[in-house]
């Protein structure tokens, strides 16, 4: 996906109102530049459209692009490459390498734990726990990874948690005034115990979020709800123990991880220039 407004207020920070000193002093505007976008280090690619979005903002048209989010690198793997103003191409670098780093890492995370679950059929998945104004892209990036995305909005869905449940008096009274209020939502509410688990399976609801329960007790969560509606397992949960919560039986893992720990992935530019042959 694209968002054009942030790659402008990426570049206008970039710049804040000045001017690029060290191109405009260092680079004449006679080179003919090639530069490579390549990868650095292994990984899961994300956010090409948006590095491809950058290049075009600031005038670069003629670009060739190699790879799609969601393929796996290796180092030396080049993504893009660029020909162009050589000015324009390094006013672009560093906005364009943010997105391809960030977003990478995301995917690059995400595969990870995918990885560790493999051979079950529980699913990765995202939380809310995004950089603000970036969510839309950040979750496209645990996609790219092999992951899958929760509720995008507070709109989507309901997910009653701890503090809900503390205003309304209860779980089954958290439950009841989300039914009420809004009969055609997907609700999903959070329980710390097989007890409260029991108290709201009568309530029928879409999915139950275990929250901080052991391996051993989300099986016992699973056995108990028979197939009746999804179970998500969520806090304490680590890529050393991701296997043993999967093996559980749950359908998902909740991993706020995936956005808000992603080390960057590294990515660079390796500019080039070429002889510009007058006509």
């Amino acid at each position: 996906m694209i968002d054009v407004d942030l790659i402008r207020r990426a570049l206008a920070e970039d710049l804040a109102g000045g001017t690029d000193i060290t191109s405009v002093a260092t680079v004449s505007g006679n080179e003919n530049v090639v530069a490579d976008f390549t990868a650095r280090k292994s990984g899961v690619i994300a956010g090409i459209e948006m590095a491809i979005a950058t290049l075009k903002e600031v005038g670069l048209t003629e670009i060739s692009q190699h790879l799609k989010d969601g393929d796996h690198v290796e180092p030396g793997t080049v993504l893009l490459t660029v020909r162009g103003d050589t000015r324009a191409i390094l006013l672009a670098e560093r906005t364009a390498l943010n997105f391809l780093g960030h977003l990478g890492g995301i995917a690059t995370l995400t595969n990870r734990w995918v990885q560790e679950v493999a051979g079950t059929k529980t699913r990765i998945r995202d939380t809310r726990k995004t950089t603000p104004g970036m969510r839309l892209l950040e979750k496209a990036a645990v996609v790219a990874g092999g992951g899958s995305n929760h509720r995008l909005s507070l709109s989507d869905a309901a997910l009653i948690k701890d503090n809900h449940i503390a205003a309304a008096g209860g779980v089954v009274q958290a439950f009841s005034k989300v039914r009420s209020a809004f009969p055609d939502a997907f609700i999903e509410i959070e329980v710390d115990s097989i007890s409260q688990l029991e108290g709201v399976a009568a309530q029928s609801p879409d999915l139950v979020l275990l929250d901080n329960m052991s391996p051993q007790e989300c099986a016992s969560a699973v056995t108990f709800v028979a197939g009746r509606f999804k179970l998500e397992a969520s806090g304490g949960i680590t890529l050393e123990n991701a296997k043993a919560y999967a093996e559980s039986g749950v359908d998902y893992l909740a991993i706020g991880a995936l956005t808000h720990s992603a080390p960057v992935l590294d990515i660079g530019l390796d500019l080039r220039l070429e002889t510009r042959t007058e006509k």
